[in-house]
């Protein structure tokens, strides 16, 4: 379990495998004492599993397995070696809980229509970003509801059929992917998980 707060932007070292199973070498500035084998990492919203830790100058380098789920839902068999991703790691009792409950299982993958400054001030500009998202999973996007983009936890500030639209402030930009982020880009996305267990109630009581 996540809370959709990036505390590190790593960068893929390496990427090996074909076909239903890449094996991606990450590198962090996490300590790698504190990174057991098996340990849950969400990257880029993505949650997987470290298969190996080495330790590195200024951090590790770990190892994860992407298999044929992972990558049909998700932007991650697009990675190359020097492509930034949020990191987070799992929840542990009594953290604080800042953003939302994320599982790290991606719903699917939503594309950046639009990117517009909306503020601009001494700390910096806020960007409002609007969105595409797939139309099975709409629905489940509120107004003032949260989303999971690339691993962070943002409110939806408004939705138009398929569109919804996210607002950075300067901090958020700064200290994850999205200040790299444009038009174009497709990004992974999980919807909220009440919205989602909400929706199928629904459905069951409907049949």
């Amino acid at each position: 379990m996540f809370t959709g707060l990036v505390s590190d932007v790593g960068t893929v070292a390496s990427v090996s495998g074909d076909g239903d199973l890449l094996r991606i070498a990450i590198r962090a500035s996490y300590d790698p004492a504190t990174i057991a084998l098996g340990a849950s990492i969400a990257c880029a919203g993505p949650c997987l599993t470290a298969v190996s830790v080495e330790p590195t100058a200024g951090g590790c380098v770990f190892a994860v397995d992407a298999a044929a789920e992972t990558l049909a839902r998700t932007t991650v068999g697009a990675w190359v070696a020097g492509t930034r991703i949020n990191l987070e790691r799992s929840l542990k009792i009594g953290d604080e809980l800042g953003g939302h409950l994320v599982t790290g299982h991606v719903d699917g993958v939503a594309e950046i229509v639009e990117r517009e400054t909306v503020t601009a001030d001494a700390w910096g500009a806020s960007e409002r970003f609007t969105l595409r998202a797939p139309a099975a999973l709409a629905k489940f996007i509120a107004e003032k509801g949260s989303v999971c983009l690339d691993g962070t936890s943002l409110t939806v500030n408004a939705v138009q059929g398929d569109l919804f639209s996210v607002l950075l402030i300067p901090h958020t930009l700064q200290v994850t992917t999205w200040g790299e982020r444009r038009q174009g880009d497709r990004l992974n996305l999980e919807v909220d998980l009440i919205a989602r267990y909400a929706a199928r109630l629904t459905e069951a009581r409907a049949g």
